[in-house]
C-alpha cells in the first residue's frame, strides 16, 4: 500500500490534485488505514500516471474523463479513443498557428527596434498600439468582445 505522499513522490501528482481527483471520480476511493489515513495500490498508481500523461499532452478534462471511461472497457472499439486524440491533434495545431504568428509578431517588433531611448522604442510604440489590426494573426487587434473576452 502506498500513502499519498508515497503516490505524489511516484508520479510527480500534489497531495492536493490526487485528493481532487479521488473527489472527481477519476481515481477510485482509496482504502482507509485504522488511522484514517488513505491506503492507495498499483491500480492507483496506474491510473494516476495515465492521467498524468493525458494532462501532459494537453488533454482537456472531459476527454480525460472519456478516456478514463473508455480505458475501462478494453473490448470496446477504440473509434471514439481515435476521435479524441485526432480533436487533441487538430487543437494543438490551432495553437501552432497561433504560436507562429505572435512568434512573427514579437520578432517584427523587435526587428524594428534599434536601441536608443525607450520614448522612441519601437517594441513599446507597437504594444500601446494594441488595436492596430496589422499582424499576422487576424485575432490580435480585434475588440476582445468581438472575440468574446471581456472589455478594457
Amino acid at each position: 500500500m502506498l500513502t499519498i505522499g508515497d503516490l505524489a513522490r511516484a508520479t510527480g501528482v500534489k497531495p492536493t490534485t490526487i485528493r481532487w481527483y479521488e473527489q472527481e471520480g477519476w481515481l477510485p476511493p482509496a482504502a482507509r488505514t485504522e488511522g484514517g489515513h488513505r491506503a492507495y495500490g498499483q491500480a492507483h498508481l496506474r491510473r494516476l500516471g495515465f492521467i498524468r500523461h493525458a494532462r501532459e499532452l494537453g488533454f482537456e478534462s472531459a476527454a480525460i474523463r472519456a478516456l478514463l471511461d473508455l480505458a475501462s472497457h478494453p473490448e470496446a472499439d477504440c473509434r471514439q479513443v481515435h476521435e479524441l486524440a485526432t480533436t487533441q491533434i487538430q487543437d494543438i495545431d490551432a495553437r501552432l498557428r497561433r504560436l507562429a504568428a505572435l512568434r512573427a509578431e514579437l520578432e517584427r517588433m523587435a526587428t524594428r527596434c534599434a536601441g536608443g531611448v525607450v520614448g522612441e522604442c519601437r517594441v513599446i510604440e507597437t504594444l500601446a498600439d494594441f488595436a492596430h489590426g496589422h499582424c499576422d494573426d487576424p485575432s490580435h487587434g480585434a475588440d476582445p468582445r468581438a472575440r468574446g473576452g471581456q472589455g478594457a
